[in-house]
């Protein structure tokens, strides 16, 4: 079953990174599965993006305050 996203006025892609995947920083998959939308920075309500599975690395190297 293919997981899909629906965009809210405003939304970004470091915002839906942070809701789907509880890391902004996964906003990489996002764009590489949405690449027709690459070139938006801030998305109109409506849009329907792929949200591929994605499980962010562990690694012991982050600070305190991100583990």
């Amino acid at each position: 079953m293919r997981k899909t996203y629906t965009t809210t006025q405003g939304d970004m892609w470091d915002l839906i990174a942070k809701r789907l995947y509880n890391d902004e920083a996964s906003l990489n998959v996002l764009l590489e599965a949405n690449q027709r939308y690459a070139d938006m920075v801030v998305f109109p309500a409506g849009v329907e993006l792929d949200a591929p599975e994605y499980t962010a690395p562990v690694t012991s190297m982050l600070p305190p305050w991100r583990r």
